[in-house]
C-alpha cells in the first residue's frame, strides 16, 4: 500500500531540527526557566548553576535557530520563547 505522509519532508525536517536543538538538557532547562519568567542571562546562569559563558553559548544556539528572541530593557537583555511549537512543548512539560 502506498500511503503519503501527512507532513512534507520539509516540515518534518524543520520539527526534527527544533527537537534536536531543544533536546540538550541545559537548553531545555533554559527554555523552562524562560517560559516560567522572562529572564536575563545573569538570572539564568545563577538559576542553573552554570557559568555565564556556557549559558550565553546555549542561548546563542537557541537564538540562531529562531527559538528565542531577546529585547533590551535598561541594561539587561531579556529572553523569551519566539517559536510557537517550542513554546507549546515547554508549556506541556510544565504541566507534567
Amino acid at each position: 500500500m502506498n500511503r503519503k505522509t501527512e507532513c512534507s519532508d520539509s516540515v518534518i525536517d524543520d520539527f526534527a531540527e527544533k527537537l534536536k536543538v531543544c533536546g540538550h538538557p541545559v537548553r531545555l532547562k533554559l527554555l523552562c526557566l524562560i517560559e516560567k519568567e522572562k529572564a536575563c542571562v545573569t538570572e539564568l546562569w545563577q538559576c542553573l548553576d552554570q557559568s555565564q559563558p556556557v549559558v550565553s553559548q546555549h542561548l546563542a544556539v537557541l537564538k540562531n535557530k529562531g527559538i528565542v528572541t531577546s529585547t533590551v530593557q535598561g541594561n539587561k537583555r531579556i529572553y523569551s520563547i519566539d517559536d510557537p511549537f517550542v513554546k507549546e512543548m515547554i508549556h506541556s512539560i510544565g504541566r507534567v
